[in-house]
C-alpha cells in the first residue's frame, strides 16, 4: 500500500480520536500486555482505544509513535495481509521511537492473526477491537496463540451512564432530594433505552437503536454466515425476546415460529442462537440443577443490551428489570451465574450466584400478592438449598429488610444495587 496513503488514514483518524469526548469505563489493562477487545458493536471499544491513545500522549508519547488505525476507513478498502508491514514501516517513517499500535475492527482484513502474532512476538505494544463471530473471546487464545489478553467489553454500566451523563452518584450527592431524584430519572431512561453509549447523542435513541441492531442482523448475523432468510432469523430473535424470564427450549421456539408461519427445521433454529451469540446480541443462563447433559437444553435468553431488548419488548417492565439484572450479574461473574428452577422442589429462582452464595429474584414491586410469592420462593429455596446463603429481591423502588423463617431477604431498588458495584 502506498505510504502516503496509509500517513493521511493514520494522521486523519489520529485528529477523530483527539477530538472525541470520552467518559471513563470501568476497566483497567496490564500496561505491558497485548489486548484484544470483543464485545456488542458500539458498545464502546474504539472509544476505550481512544483514551488509552490519549493516556499515553498525556504521559510523555510522541504522537506520532502512535498509530491508530480504523479498517472500516473506505480507503482500507484494499488493504490485505501483505500490507500490514507497510504500517510498521510508515510508523518507523513517522518516528525514530518505540511505536504504540491501535488497530479497530481489525478482523476485517482476512489472517489478521499472523500479523497481530508477529507484532506480539516483538514485543510491540499491540491492542486491537473486534465485533463479530470472528472475535470470539473464546477463540482468541487459540487464533493469537496466547500472546494477548481479551478483555469482554459490553455498553454502558449504570454508574458509567451517570458519568456520562454528569450526574453525580456519589453517596454525599445522592442523600439530596434533588440528587435522587436526577439518578431515578436517568435510571427510568438507562432501563428503557441501554447503555450503547452513541446513544447518548441522540433524542431518539430508540431510533439510533434500531440503526445498530439492523447493522448486527445485517452485516454479522445474515451476512457473515450467508443465511436466505432474513424474516426467519428476526422472528427467532422476537420470540427470544418475548420469552426473556423464562427458559425455553429449542423446540419451542420452533413451534412458536411454525404458528406464524416460519417454516425452519430445529438445527436451523440452534444455527441462528449460534449466530446470535456469536454476535454478542444474546447470552444465556442455565439451570444450576440441571444434569450436566441438559444444561444446554433449556436455558433462559437475555440480550447484552436493554435497548436491543426494548425494540422487541414493549413496555414490559419487568422483563427489562430482569434483563437488566442479567447482564449485570454476568459480567460481574462470568461462567459463574445460573439460574434455580425445580419442579420437584417448588424452586424457582431468577438468580443465583454459586462463588458469592447468593440467589435473586427480580420483581417490579413486592406490594400485594408478589411479596408472597417472591419471598415464599426465597425461604423455600433456603430450606432445601443449603448452599444459598445470601437472599435479595430487586425493585424498581422498593426497599427493606424481610426477616422470615430463620431468613434475612434484603429487599433493594435495582439502581441503588446497580450503583454498589
Amino acid at each position: 500500500m502506498r505510504h502516503e496513503l496509509l500517513k493521511t488514514v493514520i494522521l486523519d483518524q489520529r485528529e477523530i480520536l483527539k477530538k472525541a469526548e470520552i467518559v471513563g469505563r470501568d476497566y483497567s489493562f496490564e500496561k505491558k500486555a497485548c489486548y484484544v477487545l470483543t464485545g456488542l458493536r458500539r458498545a464502546g471499544k474504539s472509544t476505550l482505544l481512544y483514551k488509552m491513545a490519549r493516556d499515553l500522549a498525556d504521559g510523555g508519547i510522541d504522537w506520532n509513535q502512535i498509530i491508530y488505525i480504523n479498517f472500516e476507513d473506505d480507503r482500507l478498502a484494499e488493504f490485505s495481509l501483505k500490507d500490514f508491514d507497510d504500517i510498521v514501516q510508515v510508523q518507523k517513517e513517522l518516528s525514530s521511537g518505540k511505536g504504540y499500535y491501535f488497530f479497530d475492527e481489525i478482523q476485517n482484513i482476512e489472517g489478521w492473526e499472523r500479523f497481530a502474532r508477529r507484532l506480539a512476538d516483538s514485543k510491540e505494544y499491540v491492542r486491537i477491537t473486534g465485533s463479530n463471530a470472528r472475535m470470539l473471546s473464546r477463540e482468541i487464545e487459540s487464533r493469537l496463540g496466547g500472546r494477548y489478553l481479551s478483555k469482554f467489553i459490553i455498553p454502558y454500566s449504570f454508574p458509567e451512564y451517570l458519568r456520562a451523563k454528569k450526574i453525580d452518584a456519589s453517596e454525599s450527592a445522592s442523600l439530596t432530594t434533588t440528587s435522587r431524584a436526577k439518578i431515578r430519572r436517568a435510571f427510568n431512561a438507562y432501563l428503557a433505552d441501554g447503555g450503547l453509549p452513541e446513544s447518548l447523542m441522540f433524542k431518539s435513541k430508540r431510533e439510533y437503536v434500531s440503526s445498530v441492531f439492523q447493522k448486527i442482523l445485517l452485516g454479522d448475523i445474515v451476512a457473515r454466515n450467508g443465511l436466505r432468510n432474513e424474516k426467519a432469523i428476526r422472528l427467532t430473535l422476537k420470540k427470544i425476546a418475548e420469552t426473556v424470564t423464562s427458559e425455553i427450549s429449542y423446540t419451542k421456539i420452533l413451534n412458536l415460529l411454525k404458528t406464524i408461519g416460519i417454516k425452519v427445521s430445529k438445527d436451523t433454529v440452534i444455527d441462528y442462537i449460534k449466530y446470535a451469540k456469536d454476535a454478542y446480541l444474546v447470552f444465556t443462563l442455565q439451570n444450576y440443577f440441571s444434569a450436566f447433559a441438559d444444561k444446554e437444553s433449556l436455558p433462559k435468553y437475555y440480550f447484552w443490551d436493554n435497548g436491543l431488548l426494548h425494540l422487541f419488548v414493549n413496555k414490559n417492565d419487568t422483563a427489562l428489570l430482569e434483563n437488566l439484572a442479567a447482564i449485570t450479574l454476568a459480567f460481574r461473574h462470568p461462567g459463574n451465574l445460573f439460574y434455580l428452577k425445580s419442579a420437584e422442589n417448588s424452586i424457582d429462582v431468577d438468580f443465583y450466584v454459586p462463588s458469592t452464595k447468593t440467589a435473586i429474584q427480580v420483581a417490579w414491586s413486592i406490594e400485594s400478592t408478589a411479596r408472597e410469592r417472591e419471598v415464599q420462593n426465597l425461604v423455600a429455596l433456603s430450606k432445601k438449598f443449603k448452599k444459598a446463603k445470601r437472599f435479595l429481591i430487586l425493585t424498581s423502588e422498593d426497599e427493606e429488610t424481610i426477616r422470615q423463617d430463620g431468613i434475612e431477604i434484603e429487599v433493594l431498588p435495582m439502581y441503588k444495587w446497580l450503583l454498589r458495584g
